[in-house]
């Protein structure tokens, strides 16, 4: 789940440019500032790697990631490195 706090926002749309999977839009009402802030697509594929919420200058939006698909998430195991002594 992605929160926007729309009356934060400035409207600099860093987090829509930056976002890797294209999730974000701009949106098509006014804030209080007079600015159109970000809001998640119909059809998105965010994968909840909070870019946009840790590019944001007003710490306007954030990102709570669903349950269900963090338990789908496969984390790679890290492999002990033997240290070779010369």
């Amino acid at each position: 789940m992605i929160i926007v706090n729309e009356d934060w926002c400035k409207g600099c749309g860093m987090c829509i440019e930056r976002c890797p999977v294209k999730a974000l839009e701009q949106s098509d009402k006014l804030n209080r500032r007079g600015v159109y802030p970000p809001r998640l697509k119909e059809n998105n594929n965010c994968n909840y790697c909070r870019l946009c919420e840790l590019i944001c200058p007003d710490f306007a939006i954030t990102v709570i990631p669903d349950e269900d698909l963090l338990k789908k998430t496969v984390k790679p195991k890290l492999i002990p490195v033997r240290r070779v002594r010369a």
